[in-house]
């Protein structure tokens, strides 16, 4: 009898497996590289995978809202699923090139509160569903700064006290509210101020202050690495990949959190993705509370869902407590502003057209 049931489990086990090797699919999923992917990639994409049978190929770009636009306008889409920023969710979702999301498919917290009262406010789209809180910061190296400290956004463009090169990112966003910070506007008003030309001219006034010292970066793993170069003495950045390289990688590095500008990443599938079924279940998957308090262990970003706060620990190093390093502890949040993703849906195209100019400007 023993025998002849250990016959049947064996033959269902062997069964079940064919059938998931049979249904097993794969999806691609496009982000934004180095220690940020690598977050995903431990706390989303090689969980899932070992749970379901399906496989992650995943690919990067120094912003997937720009690839995942020409496909789809193309009618040639290859990604699934992509990550993206809060204002290209908002400005491609209005634009038709992204499938809407059934929220009712989204998985409650672990004490049954609704996916829907359970991320914070803001976090879910019609289009996208946020998987990390995030933000820009500047940051410096401190063992190539003498005397006091940098504490402010001023600081950071004050190159008679702070002499050497500084890095930024090569787009209008951020840039122009960091300088408007820097240029003495309280947080509160700089949407206020850069919905104007004068505001405008504002902030590219006081970039131009330093334009003659800036090294400009696309992808998010340059600034880590301006730094650690020596090729800069201080560099925005996402706060993330700083805390990775001073933590994980042991650099002297440092973040100023004044005037931090913080943001969503958000989950969106292409329209007209290949595996589009297949895509919204990964979704469902990776923005469930333990999923995104496990990306928390990897990388100094807030979970998009209240119910994962509880649940941040420790980094991977087991011994750095997370919550310090986030971008939505208290103590950071003293100065931050909040990115107005409607101001940048609506005036992305035409601010960036501004900032391009300036920058072939002499």
């Amino acid at each position: 009898m023993k025998l002849k049931t250990l016959f049947t489990t064996t033959a269902v086990s062997a069964a079940v497996m064919v059938a998931s090797s049979a249904m097993a699919g794969e999806i691609t999923v496009m982000s934004w590289g180095g220690a940020y992917t690598k977050s995903q990639t431990e706390a989303y994409y090689k969980p899932w995978e070992a749970e379901t049978g399906h496989k992650v190929n995943s690919v990067d770009s120094d912003n997937p809202a720009t690839p995942i636009k020409a496909q789809v306008e193309a009618g040639n889409v290859s990604i699934d699923v992509a990550d993206i920023e809060y204002s290209d969710a908002i400005r491609l979702c209005d634009e038709g090139l992204l499938e809407e999301i059934d929220t009712s498919s989204l998985p409650a917290a672990p004490d049954g509160t609704a996916a829907t009262a359970d991320f914070i406010e803001g976090a879910i789209t019609d289009c996208a569903v946020a998987n990390i809180v995030w933000s820009t910061v500047f940051a410096y190296d401190s063992s190539k700064i003498s005397g006091d400290a940098p504490t402010t956004l001023a600081d950071f463009y004050d190159t008679a006290k702070y002499p050497g090169k500084r890095g930024m990112r090569k787009a209008a966003k951020a840039n122009m509210e960091m300088a408007l910070i820097a240029d003495g506007v309280a947080p509160a008003d700089v949407y206020s101020v850069l919905e104007t030309e004068e505001g405008v001219q504002r902030a590219l006034d006081k970039m131009a202050t330093i334009k003659d010292d800036i090294i400009w970066w696309e992808a998010g793993a340059q600034p880590p690495q301006l730094l650690a170069d020596g090729e800069v003495a201080m560099t925005t950045a996402y706060n993330g990949r700083i805390f990775n390289a001073a933590i994980g990688e042991d650099k002297p590095f440092e973040i100023v959190w004044d005037g931090q500008i913080l943001d969503f990443d958000l989950y969106a599938v292409p329209k007209g993705a290949p595996n589009k079924e297949l895509a919204m279940e990964f979704i469902t998957y990776a923005t469930a509370t333990e999923r995104l308090a496990a990306q928390a262990s990897w990388i100094a970003y807030g979970p998009a869902r209240k119910s994962s706060a509880d649940l941040v620990g420790l980094f991977n190093d087991g011994k750095t407590e997370m919550a310090p390093h986030m971008p939505t502890a208290p103590a950071n949040m003293k100065t931050a502003l909040v990115n107005n993703y409607e101001f940048w849906a609506d005036r992305d195209s035409e601010l960036s057209e501004q900032f391009n100019a300036w920058l072939l400007a002499n």
